[in-house]
């Protein structure tokens, strides 16, 4: 991969090539900020933990600089948050046994950028996922949005070959349990050992910073698996919503802003019945 980014950090936690790393990938996470590969990816992280044929590579778009911070972290500087953030992040990758933890350092402010759309194109044509996580394009977070459609674009320059079979856009601000079928998917995210936690708490500088996302992700997670379907019985423990954005990626399918108009559509007509 020649990536050109303002600040590459690369990490294979178990100390293979970035070649290997690279190659073995198998599922594929795009975060906007370090944690959020925790919340978005997570279905792939514990689908590729300790498993022998399956690996989890995770990109993080932007450095995270200007996250609110309360406690220990009040005073930090920009430059201080975003070293302690890199370093969370490859604690979580480490933690998560991860294939490669990839953190590109663009500002917030460029997440929509050509040069961040060039980086995603090298990592995913590098890595050549089955599967990829992004953050979804109704999210409340303008950052996330913005990555998402970067990353979209991104996939859409990919020869047909090697485009990936699903992608899925997960929530993180804003729920997606307004989305009707078929675009809605729901992700099942049981986990017994309570991983996700783990890698959510890596994350210090957020959540003894205020921000108890190891709290609040996993009670609607828990919440999803039981509200999801009004009529049928819980068929998992916890699970993510997801829009389902593979279509974006076919020929002759509608565009982003098009895909939104038709899950708002369908929203109308349920509050029609």
């Amino acid at each position: 991969m020649q990536l050109d980014c303002p600040a590459l950090d690369c990490f294979v936690p178990d100390g293979e090539s970035l070649a290997v790393a690279s190659q073995r990938t198998t599922q594929l996470g795009i975060g906007a900020h370090p944690d959020d590969l925790e919340i978005i990816g997570i279905p792939g992280i514990l689908e590729c933990h300790e498993a022998e044929d399956g690996w989890f590579t995770g990109v993080v778009a932007c450095d995270g600089a200007g996250s609110p911070r309360s406690g220990r972290y009040a005073a930090y500087s920009n430059r201080e948050m975003i070293d302690t953030r890199r370093q969370e992040q490859r604690a979580a990758a480490s933690l998560g046994q991860y294939s490669l933890q990839v953190q590109l350092g663009f500002p917030s402010a460029e997440a929509a950028s050509p040069a961040l759309e060039d980086c995603l194109v090298e990592i995913v044509q590098a890595c050549q996922p089955d599967t990829v996580y992004l953050h979804n394009i109704a999210d409340a977070h303008a950052t996330h949005r913005k990555l998402a459609r970067s990353s979209l674009a991104a996939l859409r320059r990919l020869p047909a070959g090697q485009l990936p079979a699903r992608v899925f856009g997960v929530e993180v601000w804003r729920s997606l349990d307004w989305l009707s079928a078929p675009l809605r998917v729901a992700l099942p995210v049981d986990d017994p050992g309570e991983l996700q936690t783990r890698l959510l708490r890596c994350h210090d500088s957020q959540v003894s910073g205020g921000k108890r996302y190891d709290l609040a992700i996993i009670a609607r997670q828990q919440a999803n698996a039981t509200l999801v379907e009004s009529q049928d019985l819980d068929a998992c423990s916890a699970c993510v919503l997801a829009m389902d954005l593979a279509p974006l990626l076919r020929e002759a399918e509608p565009d982003i802003d098009a895909l939104l108009d038709q899950a708002l559509e369908g929203f109308r007509a349920e509050l029609a019945t």
